[in-house]
């Protein structure tokens, strides 16, 4: 992984909106992008490049900020591990949580926030009702690289305010037709801990045009932890006894008199599913008198009678055109339509139950199960101009983006309505503007959000007290700016500021779904709130305002002939931030709207020794603050200042990488990984000068060290072999994220697994 300098808000737009996929095609450049890619052909080191669309090819040396290159080398180590979808960022990017190992991304946020996840620039999942569940998305065989931006970026606009995660598929690389085939065997050495995969790319490249085709089936075993426990059936959804089938289709063709001109469509249907034949059994933290010998949550075979297998079911359509001369500049028309439904698994819990609705379990508790579904459909045009009004190194890019998103969430087994049909409609016109003056380069830009929230009316659940809420209409308008330099002091030195604000909104359907009676705080009342004012969705406005970030950020880069290092460190803060903290009666996850500050430092390295032999290494440090209360809607007092530290819900422990990979010979290499999180213990406490309350926050969570082992070894004309092995050392741990008490939530990481993989290209 590479931590090099990255377009903070200016230059990304194009691979936020996945150009960055056309630009590794064989479209003719304008002139001086073509140059620019040239002076990067001469890199030392070709992952030093940032290509940014079509339109302009930008050396990283070039822009100033910070981003996160997970390569292709990366990505195919990390498979011989798992097949977990964000394991590879958790390994290589600094700032990245740890990975779940589920098919929840609970608690995996980057840099302390939450990301905006993109599949060739169309959006995963949907901010207004955020499930945790948009990182599991398409077959990471399929994935050609990752792109991260750390950090608020007003280049994708809603959604982007923790930072853009971009998952760029596979193109076509050599001339003529090439097949893949790739197959895996993975186990635990228990007797339903087997898992395999079968995968097919197919990919042309002749002449104007080009296409990739990838099929993929993957059925995964029962996970174990060290001490040979079945681990507990994640209560948002598992990877652990499931299915997964991807099909992904892509292809391009490049036409005009001099091949300027290009027309690009795909389309990915991805779907993973559980198999339905384990029920979770609730582990204990350690209580004293409650619980003497704590054990995390496992899993006995079995199946819930009437309820469904959870799954994840991504589609998606993307459509790009390019015509590389369109009035002196490069015009780029993006067009998309994704459908996303998240199930998850059955759930008794008091939010569920209604005295109205006859029990559905053997327990005398109604099960159900929700389901989120949304739906976008989005409109990108943009135009880029290199040597603006005859100004060597002045370069404009302009253009608006629209885009419509609609979700709701229901209750499947009872079929009620939990979270209402929502839609947000936005319109964001931005210019971007980069100027090169010798070893200097200046950027700038402005983006204006302005959107739109729809909400239709609804009642909520009887544990909400069924009460009515009147619909309506949420306007937000933000202006976002952004502006940085970077200054190359020699060939190897560079340093560089920036400052970016990012634009998104809140978790919307939570707060609107615990809507109830607000004169009820025991929730007793049957039917309605007799004596309430009416409920509206205007009541709930403090809860639903934007999340506005802005951050702070400077850095220093060096790259040698053989060795290479990054560091920044940043500042983000937020007047109104969004974090999820654990109601104390129903220990489910709800937001919590105050000012937050998030300041951290980053490290990442390489050292090429021989030919033979690499070191590569990262280090991550965060911590967070946030107030112990919100502002008053009544306005009898502030929000607190910010005394209360952000916990591992949200911040991560701090992180080391370490890897080293051994080529002991021309066809076969050996790669050793480790990564550390470090103990941490926080606490803080304040009182509330209005009415004299004590707050007090504790949290103290236990670090733990992986060490992982990758072998590959070719042979001419038969193709590569391959041992992957996890968690080496067969190490017993509880995942950080799971050691903060919450709902069933007492999960255990896996223990030693092998993988076994064949693959053979031809």
């Amino acid at each position: 992984m590479k931590q090099v300098p990255a377009a903070f808000g200016v230059f990304l737009l194009a691979a936020a909106v996945s150009a960055s996929v056309q630009a590794q095609q064989n479209t003719p450049l304008p002139q001086d992008a073509a140059s620019e890619q040239e002076r990067a052909k001469d890199a030392v080191d070709l992952d030093q490049v940032i290509v940014t669309g079509v339109r302009s090819a930008k050396s990283v040396d070039k822009i100033p900020g910070a981003v996160s290159l997970v390569t292709k080398e990366e990505i195919a180590h990390t498979l011989l591990l798992t097949d977990d979808a964000t394991a590879v960022l958790a390994r290589t990017v600094p700032g990245y949580a740890e990975a779940s190992q589920a098919m929840s991304n609970s608690g995996e946020t980057l840099r302390g926030r939450v990301a905006l996840r993109l599949f060739d620039g169309v959006p995963q999942g949907s901010p207004l009702r955020d499930g945790s569940r948009n990182a599991t998305f398409t077959d990471m065989g399929i994935v050609g690289r990752v792109e991260v931006i750390n950090g608020p970026s007003a280049s994708e606009g809603i959604g982007a305010s923790g930072g853009i995660i971009n998952y760029i598929s596979a193109v076509p690389t050599k001339e003529g037709n090439e097949f893949r085939l790739l197959t895996r065997y993975s186990t635990q050495f228990k007797d339903d801990s087997a898992g395999w995969k079968v995968g097919m790319n197919f990919a042309r490249k002749q002449d104007n045009y080009d296409m990739i085709v990838g099929v993929s089936r993957i059925d995964r075993g029962m996970g174990y932890d060290a001490n040979g426990l079945r681990l507990g059936m994640n209560t948002s959804g598992s990877v652990s006894d499931s299915e997964a089938r991807n099909l992904f289709v892509k292809g391009g063709i490049n036409f005009g008199e001099d091949l300027e001109k290009r027309l690009q469509v795909s389309y990915s249907d991805f779907k993973i599913e559980g198999n339905g034949n384990y029920v979770q059994v609730d582990g204990c933290r350690y209580e004293p008198g409650w619980c003497e010998n704590p054990s995390p949550n496992t899993s006995e075979r079995g199946h819930l009678f009437g309820t469904k297998a959870e799954f994840n079911d991504f589609t998606q359509v993307n459509v790009i055109y390019t015509d590389a001369d369109f009035f002196g500049g490069t015009l780029s028309l993006n067009a998309y339509w994704a459908d996303q439904a998240m199930r998850y698994p059955a759930e008794n819990g008091s939010d569920r139950q209604d005295p109205l609705i006859p029990p559905n379990g053997p327990d005398g508790l109604i099960w159900d199960q929700s389901e989120i579904n949304s739906d976008k459909v989005g409109f990108r045009p943009s135009w880029t101009r290199g040597e603006l009004f005859g100004v060597e190194g002045l370069e404009l890019r302009t253009g608006v983006d629209w885009v419509r998103d609609k979700a709701d969430q229901r209750l499947a087994l009872t079929n009620r309505l939990w979270v209402p049909p929502m839609e947000y409609e936005s319109v964001a016109p931005y210019m971007q503007l980069s100027y090169d003056i010798g070893p200097v380069t200046l950027s700038s830009g402005f983006r204006r959000e302005d959107g739109e929230l729809s909400v239709n009316d609804y009642t909520t659940t009887w544990y909400r007290d069924r009460r009515f809420v009147q619909g309506g209409k949420l306007s937000y308008q933000e202006n976002l700016v952004n502006f940085g330099a970077i200054w190359r002091i020699t060939d190897q030195w560079s340093v560089f500021g920036a400052y970016g604000e990012g634009f998104g909104l809140p978790n919307v359907g939570i707060p609107l779904r615990n809507i109830s009676c607000p004169n009820d705080p025991n929730d007793t009342k049957p039917d309605g709130c007799p004596g309430d004012p009416p409920a509206t969705v205007d009541s709930t406005f403090q809860e639903l305002k934007a999340v506005v970030v802005d951050n702070r950020e400077i850095g220093v880069n060096w790259r040698g002939e053989r060795t290479s290092f990054s560091a920044s460190h940043y500042d983000s803060r937020s007047k109104l931030g969004s974090s999820y903290v654990i109601d104390p009666i129903t220990e489910d996850y709800t937001l919590f709207r105050a000012p937050t500050r998030i300041k951290g430092f980053e490290f990442s390295g390489d050292w090429t020794i021989n030919d033979a032999w690499k070191l590569s290494g990262v280090y991550s440090r965060i911590r967070g603050k946030t107030s112990f209360w919100t502002q008053d809607p009544e306005g009898r007092w502030d929000a607190g200042p910010l005394n209360k530290p952000i916990g591992a819900l949200d911040v991560n422990p701090d992180k080391i990488a370490l890897s080293v990979r051994w080529k002991f010979s021309e066809a076969g290499d050996a790669t050793l990984g480790s990564t550390t999180l470090l103990s941490r213990d926080l606490s803080g406490s304040d009182v509330r000068p209005y009415d004299n309350r004590e707050f007090s926050y504790e949290e103290h969570t236990t670090g733990y060290t992986l060490f992982d082992l990758g072998v590959n070894y070719r042979v001419e004309k038969v193709g590569r072999f391959s041992l992957g092995i996890e968690n080496l050392t067969n190490k017993q741990y509880i995942l950080t994220w799971s050691q903060v008490p919450g709902w069933r939530n007492y999960w255990a990481g896996r223990g030693r697994m092998y993988s076994f993989t064949y693959e053979y290209t031809f």
